[in-house]
């Protein structure tokens, strides 16, 4: 059975669905193999404008590593295992490509951890959220110590982490840990109506946006601002301006074609 189901929605948005339901859409090493495919197959393609992740089933999104799977593995195995996810999750928050994780319901560890490499997040109002590593004795191991007080700063991440707490869909968006928190049933329409928004616009000026805000979030000011010029640069040498100055005079829609 397929572990990861691919859907493409047109205009260049593509849904890529966990599709482990009976394991809580956990990250299993075939899973990983499978997003790794995946991840290698859009990376440097040019027509994909937009990629949702989403879980299949209506209560988790991803319950992070599968915890079955690791208890029959030795020490050596378990940490190949955790350095395949960490690789697999760093490999999508490298993506060109904006992405957006709809949140089908809860996201704990390594399930959050995926969701915060990723550039939006919607939530489930129904869903639970948060990084529960230390109650199992260790920590978040695939970049959610470093994501998440980024996101919503030191003292909030570290109190989550802490504590191991799980908290609501609603808090979740009150703390900025995600920016949509929706009703179960709405997530994913939510995820592909955005998705259609960012997909309209010009496809290199929303990839040279996601490189300069990356990029220039951890440097001072003016180093961050030489990121932003250079970016912007990139994107004036297109077609794609042109198509945009035009279609402004002609009072229409552009069309863009990420070039």
């Amino acid at each position: 059975m397929k572990t990861l189901l691919i859907e493409n929605k047109g205009n260049g948005i593509v849904v890529a669905t966990l599709n482990q339901p009976k394991k809580a859409n956990a990250l299993s090493l075939q899973m990983i193999r499978e997003l790794n495919d995946f991840l290698a197959s859009v990376e440097n393609d040019d027509s994909i404008r937009v990629i949702v992740f989403t879980g299949n089933g209506d209560r988790v999104f991803c319950a992070g590593a599968d915890l079955k799977e690791r208890k029959e593995m030795n020490m050596q195995e378990a940490k190949f295992a955790v350095q395949k996810i960490k690789r697999t999750i760093n490999r999508v928050a490298s993506l060109k490509q904006p992405t957006i994780a709809a949140m089908n319901g809860t996201a704990l560890g390594g399930g959050l951890e995926f969701s915060l490499a990723c550039d939006i997040r919607i939530a489930s109002t129904d869903g639970t959220y948060g990084l529960t590593e230390t109650s199992l004795a260790i920590i978040p191991g695939a970049g959610g110590t470093q994501r998440l007080s980024r996101l919503i700063g030191t003292g909030k991440a570290k109190e989550l982490i802490f504590t191991a707490a799980k908290i609501s869909g609603i808090e979740a968006k009150e703390i900025g840990l995600v920016e949509h928190a929706v009703r179960l049933n709405e997530v994913k329409q939510k995820s592909i109506d955005l998705a259609q928004v960012i997909a309209s616009n010009g496809p290199v000026a929303v990839q040279e946006a996601k490189k300069a805000i990356n990029l220039g979030i951890d440097v001072d000011l003016k180093t961050s601002l030489t990121i932003e010029s250079n970016a912007y640069e990139q994107t004036l040498i297109t077609k794609d301006r042109l198509e945009g100055l035009l279609a402004f005079e002609e009072k229409r829609k552009p069309e863009y074609k990420g070039q």
